[in-house]
């Protein structure tokens, strides 16, 4: 494009920001701020905290879903929108307001890794991981969104254009035979006991294994995702006791920051697929799982990792060394992402229906046009909108996160007045 004296024609700015927090549960971008009974908070899962009794039962009972969801619409000076969603809540809504907002107005939304390198490097004396680059990631999310639709194109076409033209999903759920049989390439459960449930509850998760195997039959992929929950003499010699069962990949056995048990891991079956990422943040984070080569495919997300702009980097450097790269979850905003990269072979899918058997949109109502798989597959025209090409449905439940923290309990400190400065020494 070009203006009338033949230069470069001018691009909308960065106008105006808003948030909000959804009403309710099982909508917006928490997974796990569902109804009480549903698979993913009800149903027996291993997790960091299953060391202790009382906190086995349900992942609400340690606050999983604690933050609940919060949205980020960005208006442009020509009257665009941008929208995204992630997890974060009231929490969320406030770094937005107090913090980064001042990177965002009258910023050029194409300057996206100028903006993401602000926003990080001022959150770093305490951020770098979790809440924070969450946030962030939100927002680049809702940047990318507002870029296409601007530029009307879909956001896929903007990063890389399409390597294929249709993205396969696997299935994570409690029922791999019905993902199966729903046209699903694989299927991955949850491991239900941990390691503080001792030798009984290490036969009882090969047992588990046992049935689930049984189940889909001896050559539909199975995938155990493991949630942060073991340690590494546990995960050995259960990996070792579940060899018979062909087992396509072990998912975040440990805790994300020990990156000397992945390659203790590695050294104890080098032929076993290692999986990990979801928990990992930006760049900085995944340099020593991609340098390490200890893990066999990454799996980051990219409403947690920095957004599309920080998981582009992540991919390039997982690129480099021929890693796949499977996102986690994320619905349209992986979708987008996956079908431009041709590290990444194909895309997960989190049943998100109580009993995980059926196929539900990820953001539940939050959207009126939430692609979801149909057979396994996904045609990629039906990502060919503007954006990531989500509508925000009418029902949806949003609370204007404007005065859910005002007045502040504590304003910020104003920024220094520079010709007042300049007065005062010249006086």
């Amino acid at each position: 494009m070009q203006n009338s004296k033949g230069g470069v024609a001018t691009f909308p700015k960065i106008k105006a920001i808003k948030t909000f927090i959804i009403q309710g549960v099982g909508s917006g971008g928490d997974y796990h701020n569902v109804k009480g009974g549903h698979w993913l908070i009800d149903s027996k899962i291993s997790t960091p905290m299953s060391g202790y009794e009382q906190y086995r039962k349900s992942r609400t009972s340690w606050g999983i879903n604690v933050l609940g969801s919060f949205c980020v619409e960005l208006e442009a000076t020509d009257g665009t929108k941008g929208f995204a969603t992630g997890f974060g809540g009231p929490p969320a809504c406030w770094l937005v307001a107090e913090h980064f907002k001042r990177f965002l107005i009258g910023a050029d939304p194409r300057d996206t890794n100028h903006l993401f390198e602000q926003m990080y490097r001022a959150s770093m004396f305490y951020g770098r991981k979790g809440l924070p680059v969450a946030v962030i990631s939100v927002i680049d999310l809702a940047i990318w969104d507002l870029l296409g639709k601007i530029r009307n194109e879909p956001v896929y076409k903007m990063i890389g254009g399409a390597t294929r033209e249709r993205l396969h999903f696997y299935c994570t759920g409690p029922e791999p035979a019905a993902a199966r049989d729903a046209g699903f390439t694989a299927g991955k459960v949850a491991l239900p006991y941990s390691p503080g449930e001792g030798p009984e509850g290490l036969r009882k998760n090969i047992e588990y294994l046992r049935l689930k195997r049984s189940e889909v039959g001896p050559d539909f992929p199975l995938r155990v995702d493991c949630y942060m929950s073991l340690n590494v003499p546990y995960t050995i010699e259960l990996v070792e006791k579940c060899k018979d069962l062909n087992i396509d990949w072990w998912e975040e056995c440990l805790a994300p920051d020990d990156f000397d048990g992945h390659a203790l891991l590695k050294r104890a079956h080098p032929t076993v697929k290692f999986t990990t990422g979801e928990h990992e943040y930006s760049r900085y984070g995944f340099r020593k799982l991609i340098e390490g080569r200890n893990i066999d495919i990454l799996q980051p997300d990219v409403m947690w990792v920095g957004g599309m702009t920080e998981l582009l980097k992540v991919a390039a450097m997982a690129a480099a060394y021929d890693l796949p790269v499977v996102p986690h979850a994320s619905g349209p905003y992986s979708y987008h992402f996956v079908v431009s990269q041709a590290n990444c072979p194909f895309q997960e899918y989190l049943a998100n229906s109580p009993d995980g058997k059926t196929v539900l949109p990820v953001f539940g109502n939050l959207f009126s046009n939430e692609p979801v798989p149909t057979k396994g597959y996904l045609d990629i025209t039906e990502l060919d909108k503007p954006g990531f090409g989500l509508e925000i449905s009418p029902d949806a439940p949003l609370i204007d996160a404007t005065n859910i923290l005002n007045p502040s309990p504590q304003k910020t400190l104003p920024a220094p007045d520079t010709q007042q400065d300049k007065s005062e020494k010249t006086a």
